[in-house]
């Protein structure tokens, strides 16, 4: 398994459109940005069969230390969540969603 970077994908895509890639990092970090904003704000980012981004809250817990087996507590935090949409699900792990709901 490869890990490909922002700067991979902004040069497939400048290579694919013909724009420069000074305009395709420009949009590309834009785009990122105002996801980040949105996110920050509270708001849920829905991207139709890709997937939904969304800020959950998790509460605070008991935890332990596994070396001292000491009790620690963790801290309530905001956590991102994301949902994978049907298309992503089809093309990636190869189901359809029927297929999926009669595994539930």
């Amino acid at each position: 398994m490869a890990t490909i970077t922002k700067k991979e994908v902004i040069d497939r895509i400048a290579e694919k459109t013909g724009q420069s890639r000074t305009n395709v990092k420009a949009t590309v970090q834009l785009f990122l940005d105002e996801m980040i904003d949105e996110l920050t704000n509270g708001n849920r980012l829905e991207f139709r069969d890709f997937g939904v981004f969304e800020v959950r809250a998790r509460a605070s817990r008991v935890a332990q230390n596994p070396k001292t087996l000491e009790q620690v507590i963790v801290p309530a935090r905001k956590a991102v969540r994301f949902k994978v949409g049907r298309l992503m699900r089809e093309r990636v792990v190869g189901k359809t969603v029927s297929e999926v709901a009669a595994l539930r």
